[in-house]
């Protein structure tokens, strides 16, 4: 099937082609003509298989026809969990839209109030907004969704866990009744079931096989870190190996890329940053520099390394685990391309303990924990398997080996290019507590 075969209007279908795109994926090609159709949709897939345009298409074929209801507020309303998703959604519709000119823009929380009450001064086709700054502008009587034909809920089911439960009800308590609502989500059970019960009726629904395969070509590996300190000691021995000749490092947030970018490339290591604050074109820059080998060492956000394409990705770094599990399958999935071999390495503090289970949970195993010597973790996040843990050595970089020798001095006496403190005379070294099988290895880091 081809976008001409959709149905589309001739203005939409013209931005589609010269947007390069012909042909719609999976979950553009089932969604787009049910809710075309007018139905309820409850979409079931990952980040990464086009749902933007599954519903951005449609949403702007519905913009084709006149509203017959008066008034300002949107005919179509998106509901983002982050600012990062939302300007994307927004520049999908511009995109997409550019032939038949629709108003549209966002309510974001950390914008200035007055370019958003400008926006609402006066009709609107299309709003994108996070569901605290939207429900803002209810209570302040800004805005009215009196006029809403189409309700889509993107990603719900991070928009629920990070704490929108309350302020959605509200806004689907001012939507009309008769309302179009579609649902894109990358789980479907517990609150994200029940809300769609509640505020859907009798929907379609699509699921796309979710893919929780660790990839075959790529190994994983665990450290488990005690603070910050500890996690850049431990990335600046990663990064020291030759065998990491291209890296993606992903960080929580886009200051902490910045900062990390900022570090690695004062001590040495070729290294930028990737987020959601640079323009397109600074972006489209950092990464032809990473593809022609003037970067070794990326340190994205996730939104910021969504559709990154990148060859020759040897290792990928999760300096800060993902929120979600699903972003742990797309992470990973920057290396082991094109049939060659991959690492991904994650480091995980007691505070991550609930995102790494959700990971294990997700990809259904565990991830094998490793160490490096000199540079143990004095804690533990696994729950105590008793004396049958005995840990295994491997070598730099985490492979497998016994080969390397201790390094000439405590980790505390080697240099530390990130961490000034020293350990206290007399101090006991850390110990490896007893917990599920860690492979340990030892460091071969230069000496001061």
């Amino acid at each position: 099937m081809t976008f001409a075969e959709l149905g589309l209007h001739p203005a939409i279908l013209s931005a589609v082609t010269a947007c390069g795109y012909t042909v719609p994926t999976p979950i553009q090609e089932q969604s787009i003509p049910l809710v075309l159709a007018g139905n309820d949709l409850i979409a079931t897939a990952q980040t990464g298989t086009g749902k933007t345009a599954a519903f951005v298409l449609p949403a702007l074929q519905l913009l084709t026809e006149k509203s017959v209801l008066t008034g300002k507020g949107p005919r179509v309303l998106v509901l983002a969990p982050t600012r990062e998703l939302a300007g994307q959604v927004m520049e999908s519709a511009r995109n997409y839209g550019r032939g038949i000119r629709p108003r549209c823009g966002s309510l974001l929380g950390g914008m200035p109030y007055r370019e958003q009450l400008r926006l609402l001064s006066a009709p609107v086709d299309i709003i994108v907004a996070t569901p605290g700054r939207l429900v803002d502008h209810i209570e302040r009587g800004s805005i009215r969704l009196d006029r809403l034909e189409m309700l889509v809920l993107d990603e719900a089911d991070r928009m629920l866990d990070m704490g929108f439960s309350e302020d959605i009800n509200k806004i689907i308590s001012r939507a009309p009744v008769d309302r179009q609502t579609l649902m894109f989500t990358a789980t479907m059970e517990g609150d994200v079931a029940r809300l769609a019960e509640k505020m859907m009726r009798d929907p379609q629904r699509i699921q796309l096989a979710v893919s929780t395969s660790s990839h075959d070509l790529i190994e994983q590996r665990l450290h488990v870190t005690d603070n910050l300190n500890h996690k850049k000691e431990l990335l600046d021995h990663l990064v020291r190996d030759v065998e990491v000749t291209r890296a993606i490092i992903f960080s929580a947030t886009k200051r902490d890329a910045d900062e990390l970018s900022r570090e690695l490339s004062k001590n040495g290591f070729p290294a930028a940053a990737l987020h959601g604050d640079m323009t397109q074109m600074a972006r489209n820059k950092t990464i032809d520099r990473m593809r022609r080998g003037g970067i070794r060492l990326l340190v994205a956000t996730d939104v910021a390394a969504r559709g990154l394409d990148v060859n020759g990705v040897s290792h990928v770094i999760n300096f800060d685990l993902p929120r979600f599990a699903e972003d742990y399958v797309h992470r990973i999935g920057r290396t082991g391309r094109a049939g060659a071999n991959g690492i991904a390495i994650s480091f995980a503090s007691a505070g991550e303990r609930n995102y790494l289970e959700r990971i294990e949970r997700f990809i259904g195993k565990k991830l094998p924990e490793l160490q490096i010597e000199g540079l143990e973790p004095k804690t533990s996040i696994r729950k105590p398997v008793g004396r049958s843990g005995a840990p295994r050595r491997s070598g730099p970089g985490g492979a497998p080996s016994g080969r390397f020798g201790k390094p000439g001095a405590s980790r505390d006496a080697q240099a530390k290019p990130w961490a000034k403190a020293t350990k206290p005379a007399g101090s006991a070294p850390r110990s490896t507590p007893r917990h599920e099988p860690v492979i340990e290895y030892r460091s071969r880091r230069p000496q001061a």
